[in-house]
């Protein structure tokens, strides 16, 4: 089912959501993060006015959330002048938490302090690179993504690059919205995979994400950049920084995660 799809079947009810996620949204045995942060993002959305732009997520993964049915309880934990702060719950059927998600909310207000993110630069290099989905190697959720490889570096092709750079594309029908900005997000893999000479698995641990536009629903679903840079690694954790960039070449957001790699 595609993302706009599985986002409309969702059921509400005062805070909480519920969805079907198929098999095919999967990610090893965990629903893929960035459908688990639009899942909570959509339950909190019933705690501020829709036209209030999120500013930033933080996230923890606690444990796997598999296929089936996926719960979120949102709760607004403070609404000040500007600022609205509210949390969500990923729970299992006996309310048990399998990840914890804060979003922050919030107005534009006056400063005198400006300052825009430059557009990352392309890297001149070979034709990038397409990154298909092969049933049973790479992902399940990666047959909704077209992904080429601008720079660096394919997962366990055993080279040792710091910097992978990623055009990516949502295979849906729908507009540009917040979910979908969130799946292209947490699109990448880390890095530290490609240092790999074989199969090997890794996941995030926790994830923050900045948003620093207000508006990108006039941007299509595809053509998007995502630059990830694996900036310390050390007994099987990575610290990965991100910048996504919409295809008119503005950074829509930046991304901090850190990782486990099991190898």
């Amino acid at each position: 089912m595609k993302l706009s799809e599985l986002m409309r079947s969702a059921v509400r009810d005062e805070g909480r959501l519920s969805l079907q996620v198929g098999d095919d949204w999967l990610q090893g045995r965990s629903v893929f993060g960035g459908l688990q942060a639009a899942i909570a993002l959509a339950a909190m959305r019933s705690c501020v006015a829709a036209e209030l732009p999120l500013r930033t997520l933080q996230m923890t993964f606690i444990a796997p959330i598999p296929g089936g049915t996926v719960r979120a309880a949102a709760q607004l934990l403070r609404s000040g002048k500007s600022a609205v702060h509210v949390q969500a719950r990923l729970e299992d059927e006996d309310g048990g938490l399998l990840a914890l998600v804060i979003g922050v909310f919030g107005s534009a207000r006056e400063s005198r302090v400006q300052r825009s993110v430059e557009s990352v630069a392309a890297i001149p290099g070979p034709p990038p690179t397409p990154l298909p989905f092969m049933p049973g190697v790479t992902p399940n959720f990666m047959q909704h993504f077209k992904v080429e490889l601008s720079a660096g570096a394919l997962p366990f092709t055993n080279t040792p690059v710091t910097r992978n750079v990623f055009k990516v594309g949502l295979r849906d029908d729908g507009g540009m919205s917040e979910s979908h900005l969130l799946a292209l997000a947490d699109f990448v893999p880390p890095v530290a995979l490609s240092w790999m000479d074989g199969v090997s698995p890794g996941s995030s641990l926790t994830w923050m994400l900045e948003l620093l536009v207000d508006s990108y629903a006039d941007q299509p679903l595809t053509g998007w950049q995502v630059d990830a840079e694996m900036v310390a690694a050390r007994d099987g954790y990575t610290s990965q920084s991100t910048t996504i960039s919409a295809p008119d070449g503005r950074v829509v957001a930046l991304s901090r995660q850190t990782m486990v790699v099991f190898a």
